[in-house]
């Protein structure tokens, strides 16, 4: 079944706004690379603002789907691992060039306190997530774990660009595991 206009625009903008930049990427580059016309996009989303936000919604998504997936397949005490792993496969696969949300963060830092609140607080998302997780395996004991992989994992979205994929997803997981032996050496 084709995509729907609205889900075309959104891909279509994700994709542009990724690699080319929020604010180097005009309405008429993503209606031009879409296959619609001004109306169309304006028909689906008000501004272009607007479109930025469902295109980080949206993202925010199918990263938080993909993490939560994971986790519910891993096995008892290995959710916090499952969902590292999950977040090294969304970079293989989605983000090589670094975060979206940080790239929307540091864009919008002064141009859009919506759009900047949103990134942040998809960022805020990932961390509470592995809040869970960390608790979920019994190792929430260990003071700071869970504040400690997200900066690992923030780490990996930044190195990813300069070291490669697959170096950045090995030191990821090499400092993972150690943080992780740490808290289960440290289980009361």
């Amino acid at each position: 079944m084709p995509a729907s206009k609205r889900d075309q625009l959104l891909a279509t903008a994700e994709r542009l706004f990724y690699e080319q930049g929020f604010h180097a990427t005009g309405i008429d580059r993503i209606v031009a690379a879409a296959g619609v016309v001004r109306m169309t996009l304006y028909n689906h989303f008000p501004s272009k603002e607007a479109l930025v936000a469902a295109v980080l919604k949206a993202r925010h998504e199918r990263f938080i789907a993909s993490l939560e997936a994971a986790m519910a397949a891993a096995a008892p005490g290995q959710k916090t691992l499952a969902l590292v792993e999950a977040h090294g496969h969304w970079l293989e696969r989605y983000s090589q060039h670094g975060c979206i949300m940080a790239k929307a963060m540091g864009e919008f830092a002064e141009h859009s306190t919506e759009i900047h609140a949103l990134a942040a607080a998809a960022k805020t998302d990932l961390l509470a997530r592995l809040e869970a997780a960390v608790a979920r395996d019994g190792l929430d004991h260990h003071a700071g774990l869970a504040r400690r992989l997200f900066m690992v994992l923030e780490g990996s979205n930044t190195a990813v660009a300069l070291l490669g994929v697959q170096t950045a997803l090995a030191d990821t997981r090499a400092v993972t595991d150690a943080l992780l032996a740490t808290a289960r050496s440290e289980t009361p």
